[in-house]
């Protein structure tokens, strides 16, 4: 199965990043290749866990797919875990840690792990040769919608 696992230094809190990648409904705005999330369900637990059903659409090229996911919002220990429901994966995790620097500096370290396997062989090959350079660029629109964010606050 691939998977894909990268942690980055970035210039923000580890709050700041936690808050933007939990704000799913937002993706369509800035993630690559997110054409549409739709949130069904939204279940809190009292505890600064938030738990979500939600359907995403992602295209590429002519390839368009929609497939459910449970999002868990671990406020309290700022991850996020997202475990596949249904669509065209046979298998899919994804997991965000969001860390004070080690280093002690400004900003924060985001652990990224996704691991994943389509149905389909022929959309798994398809797919396999650009899904690193888009899971890079994705981990990179992150940090870039913090900064526009972080402009934005700044000059308003």
């Amino acid at each position: 199965m691939p998977r894909f696992e990268t942690t980055r230094p970035v210039r923000h809190a580890a709050e700041t990043m936690f808050d933007l990648v939990a704000d799913i409904e937002r993706y369509p705005e800035f993630v690559p290749m997110c054409e549409r999330l739709a949130v069904r369900r939204r279940a809190e637990s009292g505890e600064g866990v938030t738990q979500l059903i939600a359907d995403m659409t992602i295209g590429y090229k002519m390839i368009r797919e929609t497939f459910t996911t449970r999002v868990t919002i671990d406020r309290p220990r700022l991850r996020i875990a997202v475990e596949y429901v249904d669509g065209p994966f046979r298998h899919l995790e994804n997991r965000w840690t969001f860390l004070p620097r080690a280093d002690g500096a400004p900003g924060s370290d985001v652990r990224f792990f996704i691991d994943y396997e389509f149905r389909s062989r022929t959309f798994q090959m398809l797919a396999g040769a650009v899904f690193e350079k888009v899971f890079r660029k994705m981990a990179e629109a992150f940090e870039a919608r913090a900064d526009a964010l972080a402009r934005r606050s700044l000059s308003g």
